[in-house]
């Protein structure tokens, strides 16, 4: 089972290509830091922006440097079920711990559509597969029953919840009869999540604030309520910051005042605005980040 404090980790560019060095850089920053696993290739990846190549050669990097110290769950989505399932059949070949397989963008498949496009996948790789459910990204929403059906099938094994929606946790877990991972895909209400019997979060703000982040989610593993209560509030400032601008834009560019990596974005993703630089650096000052 997953669980914990999960960084959907930043993939960082140098000069439009993508600095290894400094992925080195930020991999081991926020191991050491106490996250209790990595994704890497996901939307804070800026996974539509990578090429094949580079997708795969991440994912492989990742899960070389980590080095067993941490569970890798490879981003390996795709709006294309058959490129889908060459990227998750390249994570599991690579030794990646899991698959996290965004809803398909753009296509907007019916139920049924969604359903056979995660099935088709799970039956051609035998990686734990974690469903991730964001419809303000994808336009389409999983339902309930739709969960409830691909939770039957061996190796779909959780999901990832950006939902925002805090009832649909409780409401699923009554009804799912299979044990399922549940994790938060939003930093804002992922200890709210946890009340609802959530397990962890894929985070942004983990990138940047990664002891505090594992912190919290340790301490409510632990059952002290009140210290996860208070670091959960002490973040809420940056949670918010980081989120001003389209995503990684913001997180970027902490990263980079914490030289781990340059502030890089690839288009369509653009820098971000003065103003907003000066928000998300005062957060990272009053967390005494910086």
């Amino acid at each position: 089972m997953f669980k914990g404090s999960i960084p959907a980790v930043i993939t960082p560019f140098e000069n439009d290509n993508v600095d290894y060095e400094s992925l080195s850089k930020v991999l081991n920053y926020l191991i050491e830091n106490g996250s209790h696993g990595l994704v890497p290739c996901g939307t804070t990846g800026e996974s539509p922006t990578l090429s094949h190549d580079e997708h795969k050669k991440i994912i492989e990097e990742t899960i070389r440097i980590a080095d067993k110290r941490v569970p890798i769950i490879a981003g390996t989505g795709s709006n294309n079920t058959l490129e889908a399932v060459e990227y998750t059949n390249h994570a599991q070949s690579s030794g990646a711990d899991a698959a996290l397989i965004v809803t398909p963008y753009y296509n907007k498949p019916t139920q049924s559509g969604l359903y056979e496009h995660f099935k088709t996948i799970a039956d051609k790789t035998n990686i734990p597969i974690i469903i991730y459910n964001i419809p303000g990204r994808s336009i389409v929403d999983m339902t309930l029953e739709t969960m409830i059906e691909l939770s039957k099938v061996q190796n779909i094994i959780g999901v990832k919840d950006a939902t925002n929606d805090l009832f649909r946790p409780l409401i699923t877990r009554k009804k799912m009869q299979n044990k399922f991972c549940y994790l938060s895909g939003e930093d804002g209400t992922a200890l709210a999540y946890l009340a609802q019997g959530g397990h962890g979060c894929i985070s942004v703000t983990a990138n940047v604030a990664p002891k505090l982040c594992s912190e919290m989610h340790s301490a409510w593993q632990e059952g002290n309520i009140s210290k996860a209560q208070e670091i959960n509030l002490k973040l809420s400032s940056l949670h918010d910051a980081l989120f001003i601008e389209s995503s990684p834009g913001p997180v970027k560019y902490a990263a980079s005042l914490l030289n781990l990596c340059k502030k890089n974005t690839r288009l369509p993703l653009s820098e971000i605005k003065d103003e907003t630089k000066k928000i998300v650096k005062s957060c990272l000052q009053e967390l005494h980040l910086l």
